[in-house]
């Protein structure tokens, strides 16, 4: 079973790979809800004069004020922050002020071995449960749920508490969805329980003479 999971793995972290190439490059599922900035270069160079490190930001910041002081200092910070907080804007910006490739070899090769380790732990997942779940559709299924598991658990939570765009979240949940279930195809195919050494199976047991 051990052979069956790696060579299941790896194939299926492979197929996941080209899917996520399809689904983003043909498809653009994993493009949906993303927009370019509207007068992009001014916000630019407001960006290369007001931010020189590459980081996560959330804004409106947190104030200093809201862990610091007295409880009547921390109590303004907060009620000052929250103001800001409603009147808007607000959100989330990942910012690089160095220059790079747009795709790199490296990003594809984390990527392929990113989607390898997955496949790996999936048909792991698939081997302790093999003896349980003969059907070849169920083993299937079992991997497109895993996907959906992942979307749930991490892409909901940033359409709630960060404001990720709703069609952003549903498109990569669908991508994620049948990136796993093809993956399963493979998977089942590779993972799934045999007979011991010597056991014929019920169909090759001779027939019992009346």
């Amino acid at each position: 079973m051990t052979k069956r999971v790696l060579l299941g793995g790896v194939l299926a972290g492979v197929v996941m790979f080209l899917w996520g190439a399809v689904s983003h490059m043909a498809l653009g599922l994993g493009d949906a809800g993303i927009q370019s900035l509207p007068g992009e270069d001014k916000v630019l160079d407001a960006m290369r004069e007001n931010l020189k490190d590459a980081g996560f930001y959330f804004f409106p910041g947190e104030p200093a004020g809201v862990k610091s002081g007295n409880k009547d200092e921390r109590d303004a910070a907060m009620k000052a922050w929250t103001d800001k907080f409603k009147q808007g804007p607000h959100g989330i910006l990942i910012y690089h002020p160095e220059g790079t490739e747009m795709m790199s070899p490296g990003q594809l090769l984390t990527q392929l071995m990113t989607d390898i380790a997955v496949a790996l732990v999936v048909a792991f997942l698939l081997g302790q449960v093999a003896s349980a779940m003969k059907c070849f559709t169920g083993r299937v299924v079992f991997a497109g749920l895993i996907g959906l598991i992942t979307g749930l658990a991490i892409l909901v939570p940033y359409w709630n508490w960060y404001g990720y765009p709703a069609n952003f979240t549903i498109a990569n949940m669908v991508d994620q969805v049948i990136g796993f279930s093809l993956g399963g195809l493979v998977l089942a195919a590779i993972v799934k329980q045999t007979a011991p050494a010597g056991e014929a199976s019920p169909s090759a047991q001779p027939a019992e003479s009346s």
